[in-house]
């Protein structure tokens, strides 16, 4: 048997015998399992140590999820998967493409909208600190925090008043979608 040299020295890598048949073989004694290879002793493919053989048992327990995920995936009734015809794939690509760029353009734009509201608040808050004659009064009680967080005070008639503020424990970053978790039942102020 006559190889390339590129097969040659992967075989002689891989360590693989090469032989040329004794005999030719027949596909009919190939097909029907009549044909014995010749007993030459072969290095496996592998350069690992054959597995043992199972037990009578069958070995360690498989995970339960993952006979399920067999189960139906490979089950007898699962349908094959959809393979679309050359037409029908390009229509599906062309749908997809146009769905991802219209989501990329919208998301570009609520950057830019954003971005525009931020440079006129900066703007604003610029306006503030040196425009106007009062020293700068205006910007500092604007950029104030004193209070925000605070909870319930003791008012002038003994009782307990708040001051519009909120926990600092709740206070979260705007989103346009709902925290993890809804309330904390179990805080305390404490």
């Amino acid at each position: 048997m006559k190889l390339s040299p590129a097969l040659q020295s992967l075989a002689t890598a891989l360590r693989i015998p090469i032989h040329a048949p004794s005999k030719p073989i027949s596909c009919l004694a190939t097909c029907t399992g009549h044909y014995q290879p010749s007993q030459t002793k072969t290095s496996p493919f592998s350069t690992t140590t054959p597995t043992q053989a199972r037990k009578a048992d069958k070995g360690p327990a498989k995970d339960r999820r993952i006979k399920l995920i067999r189960y139906f995936l490979h089950h007898p009734r699962t349908p094959r998967p959809l393979r679309f015809s050359r037409n029908r794939t390009l229509r599906h690509w062309t749908i997809h493409r146009a769905a991802q760029l219209l989501l990329h353009n919208e998301r570009a734009q609520r950057e830019l909208e954003l971005e525009r509201q931020y440079n006129a608040m900066r703007a604003a808050m610029e306006e503030l600190r040196l425009g106007v004659g009062d020293g700068g009064r205006l910007y500092r009680q604007a950029v104030s925090r004193k209070g925000i967080y605070g909870g319930l005070k003791v008012g002038q008639s003994g009782g307990l008043a708040g001051n519009g503020g909120i926990p600092a424990e709740y206070a979260r970053a705007q989103t346009e979608g709902p925290p993890r978790a809804g309330w904390d039942h179990g805080w305390t102020r404490g």
